[in-house]
């Protein structure tokens, strides 16, 4: 596992060093420019760009009815990517009403909320994160029409995964949680019941819960869970009211700017073996029903960064103490004033002006270019998973129906990282057991154990019960 911490100077080199190496650098911005570009061409490559760049209003307001607010330039930056940057608050306001993109990602694997937050100007962040939300589920609602038609081709079934958390952290492995997870399907409706509520690196909460998707519903009343419990239900909100805005912008901007992938680029398949004279091809019979063959899985890592250059001192500590909290069942963090109002975040003072023009910036190599904004503090660490994963011929579903139904319940929790992992390409077959990282520290076996197609699913299944109360804000999380 590999880790380290870049405070990037000025001028964009690097100036840290861990025990046993030397000065370390991000690789992908120095502060020279490695090769220079034909400067007519590199002047009119990306016009939209550079009206953001040199803050030219109406420049940007007459391209933005021809130019595509979503193109990329050399450095992989929209438009947005550079006013959010540069600071260029007039200019991201204009770039939002014409629908640019939030969610995009530049070739250093930044989003423009990334960029916004280590900015700090507070009014930009949230008005990046109101578009952000409403960018989603447009882009669900597109979606939407062919993953209701995709589930109402496939036969009703019910289906049993088990989840074991594991770690490589001596001793952590025992004390962590599994779960069994059943999954109903009628038509266009899903349920997931859980007992595993939620789940970060060393915290968990049990209970007994259940997602209730309802594809023939509106949008707002498609979603609802319920705690079983309790006997409680909390509809997942299509849209958040301009306080629970606010307080994901005080959030972001109080804590660290995270980014965590698998990286699959060089994800390999290998048939395990066994033997030691006369090797043959591993298989297993998994859940005592489905034939497997086993295969190694060779170039998975799970790559984690963290940033933290808009953070003060009192910030790194009030974190540090908020976290012990938590590990020994403490509350939140928000704090009140007198009147009982919510005490919100100011925006931070600008970023010192780098006095970088245009011409210097495209004239960089490709993600050469010295940072436009706050000098990064940046940490980042991988670690390379040698994992298992056993693919069965013999299993009902297929994996692109499987897709379909992890379309649905993705969002939940721990299941994002199995569909990422299962979207990739894999071996024949369907993968009745798996293994992969959902955390630095933690990985998940997951084993398909029961499946049957069922045409006596009680449709009340898919309704809240009459006798449960709404609670609005048992998961304020959704």
């Amino acid at each position: 596992m590999s880790s380290r911490l870049v405070r990037k100077s000025r001028g964009g080199s690097s100036s840290s060093k861990s025990a046993g190496e030397g000065s370390t650098t991000l690789g992908a911005q120095s502060a020279a420019p490695q090769r220079r570009v034909n400067m007519a061409d590199a002047n009119d490559g990306w016009p939209l760009h550079r009206a953001v760049f040199e803050n030219d209003l109406k420049a940007v307001s007459r391209l933005l009815r021809k130019h595509d607010a979503a193109e990329r330039d050399k450095h992989g930056n929209t438009p947005l990517h550079l006013a959010v940057m540069l600071g260029r608050k007039e200019c991201v306001q204009l770039l939002l009403k014409h629908d640019a993109p939030v969610k995009v990602k530049n070739s250093l694997g930044w989003t423009v909320l990334s960029e916004a937050i280590s900015y700090g100007h507070r009014p930009t962040i949230y008005s990046l994160v109101r578009k952000f939300r409403q960018q989603s589920r447009e882009q669900m609602e597109v979606r939407r029409p062919n993953l209701v038609e995709a589930l109402n081709q496939i036969d009703d079934f019910y289906m049993e995964l088990k989840w074991d958390f594991q770690s490589w952290v001596p001793l952590v492995s025992r004390i962590l949680p599994s779960d069994i997870c059943k999954i109903y399907k009628s038509g266009a409706n899903i349920r997931l019941d859980t007992t595993l509520v939620d789940f970060s690196d060393m915290r968990w909460e049990r209970g007994d819960i259940s997602f209730i998707f309802n594809g023939n519903a509106p949008p707002s009343q498609s979603l609802t869970v319920l705690d079983n419990v309790l006997k409680v239900y909390q509809s997942v909100k299509y849209e958040e009211s301009e306080m629970e805005i606010e307080d994901e912008v005080d959030l972001l901007m109080s804590t660290d700017i995270l980014a965590a992938q698998i990286s699959t680029k060089g994800i390999s398949f290998a048939r395990a073996q066994s033997g030691w004279i006369f090797r043959e091809d591993r298989t297993e019979m998994v859940a005592g029903q489905y034939a497997s063959e086993l295969y190694i899985v060779h170039g998975l890592v799970l790559e984690s960064r963290k940033r933290r250059e808009h953070l003060s001192l009192n910030d790194l500590q009030k974190n540090k103490a908020l976290l012990e909290s938590f590990t020994k069942g403490g509350g939140g963090a928000q704090t009140f004033d007198f009147n009982g109002a919510p005490v919100r975040r100011s925006s931070l003072s600008p970023p010192p002006d780098k006095s970088i023009t245009w011409q210097q910036y495209v004239a960089c190599e490709e993600n050469c270019y010295p940072r436009l904004g706050r000098d990064l503090v940046y940490k980042e660490s991988s670690k390379n998973f040698k994992a298992t994963i056993a693919m069965s011929p013999e299993f009902p579903l297929s994996v692109e129906m499987l897709l379909n139904v992890l379309e649905v319940i993705a969002p939940f929790k721990h299941f994002s990282k199995l569909r990422d992992f299962v979207s990739s390409k894999l071996p024949a077959g369907f993968p009745v057991k798996v293994e992969i990282p959902i955390l630095p520290t933690v990985t998940a076996k997951i084993t398909f154990q029961a499946f049957e197609f069922r045409d006596d699913i009680p449709k009340e299944m898919f309704h809240k019960p009459k006798d449960y109360i709404e609670d609005p804000m048992r998961f304020p999380d959704l």
